[in-house]
């Protein structure tokens, strides 16, 4: 990762174009070519440092619903892992020095289907999933820069 790649990273936090060519405006701020900024976003996710590129959605604004879960998985963690990704109501999921080891964010359409997303992912991982939905909401305008 260089310097531009940085730039890139730390420009598309702070939102990003609703126009008809939003890739050529960020690129014309960077002062780079549309086509250069298309291959190093495509560069930066197969090289793993970007792992997702996309908007974030207020799922319970839209009528759906979101929880942070957690599960107890010490051996077979990979496949725990693997299995636990495939749904894809799984937004994103972490290993932690925990007993719950293994935490991941559900996001779903509707409030009842995350409990049913919970009752398959521990039907498919024999594993008690540990809900913790929120209580109470905090905005952290969080960016990360590069």
């Amino acid at each position: 990762m260089d310097n531009l790649d940085r730039r890139i990273i730390n420009a598309l936090q702070g939102g990003f174009p609703i126009c008809d060519a939003p890739y050529r405006q960020v690129a014309l701020t960077l002062n780079i070519t549309e086509a250069e900024l298309l291959i190093r976003l495509k560069n930066l996710r197969a090289n793993g440092i970007l792992t997702r590129f996309g908007p974030l959605y207020n799922a319970e604004q839209m009528g759906g619903a979101l929880t942070l879960a957690a599960v107890k998985a010490p051996e077979r963690f990979d496949e725990i892992a693997d299995i636990i990704n495939a749904f894809p109501e799984v937004a994103h999921n972490y290993a932690r020095r925990h007993t719950l080891n293994m935490w991941f964010v559900i996001a779903t359409e509707t409030p009842e289907q995350v409990s049913q997303t919970i009752d398959a992912i521990e039907e498919k991982t024999g594993l008690t999933v540990y809900n913790m939905p929120k209580i109470k909401e905090y905005f952290v305008n969080l960016k990360l820069e590069a």
